[in-house]
């Protein structure tokens, strides 16, 4: 069964969302996981493809946007695209559940401080735990 993970960041700032996506792709693409981001729109997807590249110095995550060739790399960004392939993660920065979260073996929600960002995570975090998810959340400073 899906594992679903809440990260719920510390601050409002919706870039901080982007980034701690971008922090948690490192970190599970150097674990050899192969990730899929859902972004919430489809600029948001080109801001990630962007910030893949330069969030850290130095870093390099392989990636491609859901629409580009067919490119075979570890993480791929999509705005409500289900994944062509077998992925490992979902990193969710829509505000609802995509209807193709249980392929994953994981699930990561990112939740920030803003208002309406947080209520969107309530909702979320209640459609999971209704339908009997494992749920886990870890407080981001």
């Amino acid at each position: 069964m899906t594992q679903v993970d809440f990260y719920i960041l510390a601050g409002s700032d919706p870039s901080g969302c982007e980034q701690f996506a971008c922090r948690l792709t490192e970190k599970a693409f150097r674990a050899g996981y192969r990730v899929h981001l859902n972004s919430a729109t489809p600029e948001q997807a080109e801001q990630l493809d962007k910030l893949l590249w330069t969030f850290r110095p130095g870093s390099f995550i392989p990636h491609r946007c859901a629409h580009t060739e067919d490119e075979e790399v570890p993480v791929v960004i999509g705005c409500d695209a289900e994944p062509e392939r077998e992925t490992d993660l979902l990193i969710n920065l829509a505000d609802t559940a995509p209807p193709f979260f249980s392929r994953f073996q994981r699930v990561a929600e990112i939740v920030n401080q803003d208002p309406q960002r947080r209520e969107k995570g309530r909702q979320r975090y209640r459609f999971y735990q209704e339908r009997g998810y494992p749920l886990a959340h870890h407080n981001i400073e």
